[in-house]
C-alpha cells in the first residue's frame, strides 16, 4: 500500500509518498480500500503542527481525513458494515491516513455511500458535512427561524451550511467572492455580500450566529454583528478561545466530531438531493502533494480538491 506521510511537523516539503503495511482492524474498526480522498485545510494544519497537542509526537504520520471507498475487512463487534459495502466518511483525527490506497478507521466514522453520488462526490461530504451539522444541530444548535451569517460562504463549509440549514430551518446570509454570489444565492442564502466591496463591520447586524469560515473576523467585529444572545462560532479554536469561552457564552468553539447518526443523516440528505459538495479538480495519488501544496498556498479551485487512488 502507498500513502502520503511526513516524518516531522513542518511545511509542504515534508510530505512524501511512501509504502506502508495496512494494520488489521481492531474492535469497532473497519478497513477501507480508498477510492477517492478529499483535501481539507485541516490536513496541512495537522502537518504544520497546529494541533500537535492532539496528534502527538509519533512519526511517520499519515495525512488526510475525508474518503470514500469499499470495505475490505471489519473488526470485532462491527455490525454496521461488511466487506464489499460502499462507504464514505472520515479517518480518525489523530492517525489520519485518508490520502492512501487503504485506511483503517472507526466504524462510526463511516456511512453507506448514497447511490446517487459517485465515489469522488461522496469523498467530499465528510468534514464539511460534519462541521455544518455540528454548527446547525449540535451543541451550538440554532432554533428554527434563526438567522446566521457565514464569512467565506462560497467555500465547502459555507456550501454545506447553506444546504443543511434548510434541514435545520435556519436562514443564512454570507460573504464570498463575486464569482460565487449567484451560486450561493441559488442555494438559498438570504443576502450575499462581495467581501471585496463590503466589510463585515459594515453589514447590518442582528444575527443569531456568526460563523467565520474564512478566518477573517476579529472577535470584536464578530461580536458586534450579533443580536443579544447570539453566538460567534470559531472553526479554528485554540487554547485562548477555549479559555474565553468558559466565561463568555457568546463565543462557541466548533469541534467537528463525527458520529454514525450524523453521517447517516448526511447520507440521507445527499440521497434526497439536498446536500452535495462540488468537485473542483481530481488528481492521482502521485500528483496529490503538488495539489495540496498549491491549495495551502491559496489556489482556489471552485470546488474540492480530490485525489483518485487508481
Amino acid at each position: 500500500m502507498q500513502r502520503i506521510q511526513y516524518d516531522s511537523y513542518g511545511g509542504p516539503e515534508n510530505m512524501y509518498l511512501a509504502d506502508f503495511d495496512l494494520p488489521t482492524p481492531g474492535a469497532g474498526e473497519v478497513a477501507v480500500k480508498v477510492a477517492f480522498a478529499a483535501i481539507n485545510p485541516i490536513d496541512w494544519k495537522q502537518r504544520n503542527g497546529e494541533v500537535k497537542m492532539v496528534t502527538g509526537k509519533r512519526f511517520p504520520r499519515a495525512l488526510g481525513m475525508d474518503l470514500s471507498g469499499t470495505v475490505i475487512a471489519v473488526g470485532h463487534g462491527v455490525t454496521r458494515f461488511a466487506p464489499g459495502d460502499a462507504v464514505f466518511g472520515l479517518a480518525r483525527f489523530k492517525e489520519s491516513g485518508a490520502l492512501a490506497q487503504s485506511v483503517v478507521t472507526r466504524s462510526d466514522f463511516l456511512a453507506r455511500k448514497p447511490h446517487n453520488l459517485s465515489f469522488d462526490e461522496a469523498a467530499c461530504l465528510g468534514t464539511p458535512g460534519i462541521t455544518a451539522w455540528n454548527v446547525l444541530l449540535g451543541k451550538t444548535a440554532l432554533r428554527p427561524g434563526a438567522h446566521m451569517f457565514v464569512t467565506g460562504c462560497g467555500g465547502a463549509i459555507g456550501e454545506a451550511v447553506a444546504q443543511l440549514a434548510r434541514v435545520a430551518g435556519v436562514a443564512v446570509s454570507g460573504s464570498c467572492g463575486a464569482g460565487d454570489i449567484a451560486r450561493m444565492t441559488a442555494l438559498g442564502l438570504r443576502e450575499v455580500y462581495d467581501y471585496r466591496k463590503t466589510r463585515p463591520a459594515d453589514i447590518p447586524g442582528g444575527f443569531d450566529a456568526v460563523l467565520d469560515a474564512a478566518a477573517v473576523l476579529s472577535v470584536s467585529t464578530g461580536m458586534a454583528m450579533l443580536r443579544p444572545g447570539g453566538v460567534l462560532m470559531d472553526l479554528n479554536p485554540k487554547v485562548p478561545t477555549f479559555l474565553r469561552a468558559l466565561v463568555d457564552r457568546r463565543l462557541k468553539p466548533v469541534i467537528a466530531s463525527p458520529r454514525a447518526d450524523i453521517l447517516d443523516a448526511i447520507a440521507e440528505a445527499a440521497s434526497q438531493g439536498r446536500f452535495r459538495i462540488r468537485v473542483g479538480e481530481t488528481v492521482s495519488l502521485d500528483n496529490a502533494i503538488r495539489l495540496i501544496t498549491e491549495l495551502e498556498k491559496g489556489r482556489r479551485l471552485g470546488g474540492k480538491g480530490v485525489v483518485a487512488m487508481e
